[in-house]
């Protein structure tokens, strides 16, 4: 009878150890080294579609380039997220809040697209399933629905059907016979992925994993997984709003600075394409503390709306609250506001909030932050046909900022009259546009220009 093996296994990165520690060497955490048991894989390895080939060294000018051909969807924003369509044989893992919509998602896209689509579900029935998709309203005479949380049966199927996208649903509840831990373990979670990683490459079939996240809202077991696939996107939102933001946080066939945006309904996700228009709120009155800014997310213009409020400080102590925003950075504008422009903020409460729920690290909303502030501050609204982009220096300075022409663009596209932008930014026509655009200098012409 041989000896049961059994080693640690760090729940948080997945580091392993051959007794237990206290502290993660790895990632630093305390308290997270659990033991399972670990058996070698049998040599009646599971059968994998496609030819095994033996790897031999060969030069990189002898190398062929070939164009991987990605499938487009029809969801235009999983399509952008992507990078442009979905490549054959990619493993892409969705990780998000529990009920923020990731199995909707991705049965949207088993039932909409015309192709044929394996869903396999370790976490609900096919009746529960049937619910849902005829909640969504869609049909798919080629998708096939398997309840089944052993991998090696999950293959053994898949090879049958031979499908062109493999949905699991979710990852942490398949198991493999080849390792007696449980399922959701570490050990467990990343044989599973090693396996599946190895047939999507074999058998040229792109796989969408559904991953659970920690407490601290990172993925379950996130260095094991994060490394082994090729694309990871978050799936975001607050279940009190509408609108879910997702976000590619590592993807080998296109650029990480992608956002694509869903609204919720009873029927399920319906894919936002102008985003602008819905993050911007339709009020008939001026309010002060409202300002515009023309950000960007990838490669898509946004136009967002910044909300400030600034009132006496009612303990002594005055407080800083940022929602969607660095609160550091507008410590450092209000800094700038005081030294440079004379407002006194020292002694007032400011809070800041970027409308519809989303968050915001771009330079370029410095100015309408600035300009939300101080239209508070005064109580003077800022006309609702005004725009900004341009990131404000220590010394008071609008500096440039990148791809300006599309902001400015984009600004137009919604029907803004002015937009306020640096003038030291460089490559702007303003004979192909049709909007005001106001080159300003320093954070006082700003001020002259809309309170004057």
């Amino acid at each position: 009878m041989s000896k049961i093996k059994s080693a640690f296994f760090c729940q948080s990165c997945g580091y392993e150890a051959p007794k237990w520690l206290g502290k993660c060497p790895s990632c630093s955490e305390w308290n997270t080294f659990v033991e399972e048991i670990v058996e070698k894989a049998s040599k009646n390895v599971i059968a994998f579609s496609g030819e095994t080939k033996n790897a031999k060294p060969q030069l990189i000018q002898s190398v062929q380039k070939q164009e991987e051909e990605r499938t487009n969807l029809k969801d235009p924003e999983l399509n952008r997220v992507l990078g442009g369509g979905l490549v054959p044989g990619s493993i892409i893992l969705l990780g998000g809040d529990p009920g923020i919509g990731k199995s909707t998602l991705l049965l949207q896209l088993a039932i909409s697209e015309p192709l044929k689509v394996l869903y396999v579900s370790g976490e609900e029935s096919e009746r529960q399933i049937k619910m849902r998709a005829d909640r969504v309203g869609l049909t798919n005479d080629s998708c096939y629905l398997l309840t089944e949380t052993n991998l090696q049966n999950i293959v053994l199927h898949a090879n049958e059907i031979q499908p062109e996208i493999i949905i699991i649903d979710s990852i942490q509840t398949l198991f493999s016979t080849h390792i007696e831990s449980s399922p959701g373990s570490i050990s467990q979670v990343k044989e599973c992925t090693a396996q599946l990683l190895r047939y999507a490459k074999q058998s040229n079939i792109p796989i969408f994993l559904i991953g659970h996240i920690t407490k601290d809202g990172s993925l379950a077991g996130p260095k094991v997984l994060e490394h082994m696939v090729d694309v990871v996107l978050q799936f975001e939102g607050d279940r009190n709003h509408i609108y879910r933001l997702l976000r590619t946080i590592k993807n080998r066939f296109g650029s990480t600075n992608e956002l694509g945006i869903y609204e919720m309904h009873g029927a399920g996700l319906r894919a936002v394409e102008n985003p602008s228009e819905i993050l911007i709120t339709n009020t008939d009155k001026d309010l002060s503390g409202i300002a515009i800014a023309s950000t960007i997310e990838g490669l898509r213009p946004l136009l967002v709306e910044v909300q400030a409020l600034v009132s006496s400080a009612a303990y002594g102590t005055p407080q800083r609250s940022s929602t969607g925003f660095d609160a550091k950075r507008l410590n450092m504008l209000l800094a700038v506001l005081e030294k440079r422009c004379g407002f006194k903020l020292g002694s007032k409460d400011v809070f800041l909030n970027i409308a519809g729920g989303i968050k915001v690290d771009d330079p370029a909303i410095d100015l309408a932050v600035a300009m939300a502030v101080l239209s508070s501050n005064a109580d003077l609204p800022i006309p609702k046909t005004i725009a900004f982009a341009g990131e404000i220096g220590l010394s008071g300075e609008i500096r440039p900022v990148n791809r300006i022409e599309q902001r400015i663009s984009e600004a137009e596209k919604l029907g803004y009259k002015q937009i306020i932008v640096s003038k030291y930014s460089k490559g702007i026509d303003l004979k192909k546009v049709n909007i005001q655009v106001s080159l300003c200098g320093k954070i006082e012409e700003v001020v002259k220009t809309i309170f004057a």
